[in-house]
This record gives C-alpha cells, sequence and structure tokens, in this order.
C-alpha cells in the first residue's frame, strides 16, 4: 500500500527550514582583512520555517504571497539549485524549471545553439532534441533571430525561448517562477494556453505568479506563504480571496 501512494506523489517537502548567512560590515581589500578582521559581523535571515506539503502528481498548484514571504526560495529548492538547511525534498519525475530568465543560456551562443545546449541539460540527446527543435523555434516567433546570438535579444525574447525549451523536453513536473510576467500580451495568453494543455495532460505544474486571475483559471490548488510559513493551502480560488483580503 506505501508503495502505491508512494507513486502518486509528484514532490514532498518535509518538515524544510532554509536560512541565509549575511555577512555585514565585510572587508574587501587585503588591507581592510588584516586592520578590521574582528569588525566582521555575520547573521542569518531565515527564509522557510518548517514547511511541510506533497503534490500530487497532475496537480497545478500556485505559491502566492508577497515579495520576500519565500515562494521563490521553495522553488528553487524543489529543482535542487539550492538545498534546505533542514529537512528534505523529494521529487518523483523528470523536472524541468523556469527560475530565472535566460539561465541556462550561454550569450555568445545563437538561439538554435542554446537550444541544443539548454535542451541537453534537461537530458535529452541531440537526436531528441534534432526531433523537436523546429517546433522549438516555431513556438518561440523568434523568426530570423534564431541564428542571432542571445546577447542580442530582449527580455521577452529570453522568455519566448526559455519557455519554448523548457515545455518542449516532455517533462512530468514543471516549475516556474514569475517568468511569464516579461513579454508581450499575445505570448503570455500563448503560454497560459499551453500551461492548460500541458495541465489537461497530467503533468505537474508548480507556478510562482501575482497575476492572481490567471492563477485561479489556471490552478487548482494554491499555496499562501507568509513570512516563511504556510499561511493557508487549499482551492485556488478560496485561497487566493483570502489572501487579497489580507495583503490585497
Amino acid at each position: 500500500m506505501k508503495k502505491r501512494n508512494e507513486t502518486n506523489k509528484a514532490i514532498v517537502v518535509k518538515d524544510v527550514y532554509k536560512r541565509f548567512k549575511l555577512v555585514y560590515d565585510k572587508p574587501f581589500t587585503l588591507k581592510e582583512r588584516l586592520i578590521f578582521w574582528k569588525n566582521t559581523k555575520v547573521g542569518y535571515h531565515e527564509v522557510l520555517k518548517g514547511i511541510n506539503l506533497t503534490i500530487n502528481k497532475g496537480e497545478t498548484v500556485a505559491l502566492v504571497g508577497v515579495n520576500g514571504s519565500g515562494k521563490s526560495t521553495l522553488l528553487k529548492l524543489m529543482t535542487k539549485i539550492i538545498y534546505p538547511t533542514t529537512g528534505e525534498i523529494k521529487t518523483y519525475g523528470k523536472l524541468t524549471s523556469l527560475l530565472e530568465l535566460g539561465a541556462g543560456f550561454h550569450q555568445d551562443f545563437t538561439g538554435r545553439e542554446n537550444i541544443y545546449f539548454n535542451a541537453s541539460i534537461f537530458g535529452l540527446t541531440a537526436a531528441e532534441i534534432d526531433k523537436r527543435v523546429q517546433d522549438i523555434i516555431d513556438f518561440s516567433e523568434l523568426g530570423d533571430f534564431i541564428e542571432a546570438p542571445v546577447r542580442t535579444y530582449s527580455s521577452g525574447m529570453y522568455m519566448r525561448l526559455a519557455f519554448s525549451v523548457a515545455i518542449n523536453v516532455d517533462a512530468e513536473i514543471l516549475l516556474i517562477d514569475e517568468i511569464l510576467a516579461v513579454g508581450d500580451k499575445h505570448f503570455q495568453d500563448k503560454c497560459y494556453a499551453k500551461l492548460e494543455e500541458l495541465r489537461n495532460s497530467g503533468k505537474t505544474i508548480v507556478i510562482v505568479s501575482h497575476n492572481t486571475g490567471a492563477i485561479e483559471k489556471l490552478c487548482d490548488r494554491a499555496i499562501w506563504l507568509y513570512d516563511g510559513e504556510i499561511r493557508e493551502d487549499g482551492p485556488s480560488k478560496k485561497v487566493i480571496k483570502k489572501y487579497l483580503e489580507v495583503c490585497g
């Protein structure tokens, strides 16, 4: 029975704490280090405080909260970009993420070269990328710019390319952090339509966004983080209503 239940889980977060070390009055030059070495002050900022949650396969979940509440930190922990101070996070299935604009892109590579570079990071072989590269280019709508170095791209073009790669690696879990706030409305609408398609196909999606209207439409469930703790977890409309009453 335990094994059967385990197969339904996509992400399990168990008693997770995350704190960051803060260094005040840090000396930069060798002279400052020799003279002021006793003056360096160290502090800690606790971002997440005992987070426990389970996201099942096929769920579409929004993380909501004001800036600094711990949403992006939790998403980075799920991707294993960073690790908990204490506690553990387990993921079940192939995972892809869109956390920082252009992360994983090489500035001197063309858009096409970065498709191969970025998709290979997500675990695709060259042959698999060959089969998908035109779909990625078509979805991005970059046209001839796909042959230009990405250092020449605008933030919107970055988002187009990054999103197009991420949705075409056939991952079971997709994590997105506010990247869809970048770009024009036409492409944002196209992205949300694609996310609905992925949701309906049974993919697990976790998204951080301040667009509460889009969250209500896309997500079945919302988790409200407040000061590093889960304040509310439930149906998206119910959670967002409470969130807006307090923080809207």
